[in-house]
């Protein structure tokens, strides 16, 4: 069983826009911006100013997608929808593969935290508090939106996968410490309210085993998991091991590469790729 909770909350290894690129950006801007406003000054010639106000605007309006983007996992989720399906039969030794099929559990199977669905190959839970606010001059109609992650854990095992395309079977080694980028967006199971007196009894207990506390207060609890049974894609490199197959995490980051019929500048992704289908 792995554990990615020290992941944090995306697991996309860099930043889509780099800093240096930022700081550069920074300077041409300035240095655009006076010369522009030093040709209006002198010459009367608002062209350059205006050309260089809507240029800047674009050049906000494409970083300020990219970094919402990243956010939302939209480059890897493409990237993983335009990967071509691989077929196990032909797949060579150390190819980075992709497949998709029905899962099974291996040796160890997991439960999640709040809702104890079992034989699950993949959990996650989380839950948000909400912060800044005087609770009780807040408008029950405004929903909050400083929601800070007060607790989170996130689990990975290892688990088979039924090649849907070929027939074969391999197990996906998604455990042992394994980098696993999950794609799956949890559900939001519990959300209190302004009025809330008190907590229920089984939030109360789950609370209680986390060591989290148990006063009432507008908290919104959200679990995702992939059962057994579930279809999905996994994204890896192929192991082959006599008659045996094994899908592990590649050794050495995967770009997504510049998508550019998408606005999206690369990423770099460090670990296995499972995405529900």
């Amino acid at each position: 069983m792995s554990e990615l909770s020290n992941a944090g909350p995306r697991f996309y290894s860099l930043t889509p826009i780099p800093s240096p690129a930022l700081l550069i950006l920074v300077g041409l801007f300035f240095t655009g911006l006076a010369f522009s406003v030093f040709i209006l000054v002198v010459i009367h010639n608002a062209i350059f100013f205006v050309s260089h106000l809507l240029l800047s605007a674009m050049v906000v309006a494409f970083l300020l997608w990219n970094t919402l983007s990243s956010r939302s996992n939209r480059a890897i989720l493409f990237f993983l929808h335009s990967f071509p399906n691989s077929d196990l039969r032909f797949a060579r030794h150390g190819q980075l593969v992709k497949i998709s099929g029905l899962v099974s559990c291996g040796s160890v199977s997991l439960e999640s935290s709040y809702e104890k669905a079992d034989r699950c190959i993949y959990t996650s839970t989380l839950l948000y508090e909400c912060k800044g606010f005087d609770l009780k001059t807040l408008n029950v109609s405004i929903s909050c939106f400083r929601w800070r992650l007060a607790y989170c854990e996130r689990f990975s095992t290892d688990f088979y996968i039924a090649d849907r395309k070929s027939g074969v079977r391999a197990m996906v080694k998604a455990g042992s410490d394994a980098k696993v980028i999950p794609l799956i967006n949890e559900s939001r199971i519990v959300n209190t309210t302004r009025n809330c007196k008190a907590l229920s009894s089984h939030l109360r207990k789950w609370l209680g085993e986390k060591n989290i506390s148990t006063e009432p207060r507008l908290l919104r609890l959200e679990e995702g998991y992939m059962k057994e049974g579930s279809s999905v894609t996994v994204i890896g490199m192929l192991h082959r091991n006599s008659d045996s197959l094994m899908i592990v995490e590649p050794p050495e980051l995967i770009s997504t590469g510049c998508l550019w019929q998408k606005l999206l500048l690369p990423v770099d992704i460090d670990g296995l790729i499972l995405g529900v289908t």
